[in-house]
């Protein structure tokens, strides 16, 4: 890192530290104390760190270091995405339209991920309860339209929504049921708008 010694690297993360907890640079003497080291030992630090592009001081104010290159590791802010939850679906309405929204929750990773785009829903009974989806919990939902055999998809028929895995079969589409008290659906009139991404659970 252009011949930044070893000792530079702790007086310019320190300084950076200082500045974000205060807000506002901590003086010569601050670093001195800090490292038990000599004023001028302090001031030869800073004078190479300027020289290399990672501070600014001015010599007629106090605090006046300015760290212009802070090389710190950032830990990355996890993604959160602001996910649409629905509530009953409402006859010829749009699934995301607004009558048929309960609101919004903030999910981050993994339940979310950047660049795509999700729902989510409560669920009702007992018809998955062999795949591990219980009645109450949350369903984080993929939008999509299609689906490969053996997906848990979320289905509309005749404006019900229903969380079921899929089946293509040569004339109509199987939605099968995770508990062997439930019966299949057969349709040939249905609409995927979803495959499930994970569950969320609260005790």
């Amino acid at each position: 890192m252009r011949g930044i010694t070893d000792r530079q690297k702790e007086v310019l993360t320190f300084i950076s530290t200082y500045t974000e907890e205060n807000s506002y640079p901590p003086t010569v003497r601050d670093i001195s104390e800090h490292f038990e080291i000599s004023l001028r030992a302090v001031q030869d630090h800073i004078t190479a760190l300027q020289k290399k592009g990672f501070l600014s001081q001015s010599q007629k104010r106090a605090r006046s270091i300015k760290v212009l290159e802070d090389f710190r590791e950032k830990t990355p802010e996890p993604f959160v995405g602001k996910v649409p939850l629905l509530g009953s679906v409402a006859a010829g309405k749009p699934l995301l339209s607004e009558e048929n929204l309960d609101g919004y929750i903030n999910l981050t990773e993994p339940f979310v991920r950047p660049g795509k785009s999700y729902f989510a829903l409560r669920v009702r009974g007992q018809s998955m309860s062999n795949a591990g989806i219980l009645d109450g919990d949350l369903a984080v939902v993929e939008q999509a339209s299609n689906a490969a055999d053996g997906q848990i998809v979320v289905a509309v028929i005749d404006d019900a929504i229903t969380l079921k895995r899929y089946y293509k079969e040569s004339q109509r589409v199987r939605l099968q049921p995770e508990n062997p008290a439930f019966q299949a659906i057969y349709c040939t009139d249905v609409r995927i708008v979803g495959i499930l991404s994970n569950i969320v659970r609260t005790y």
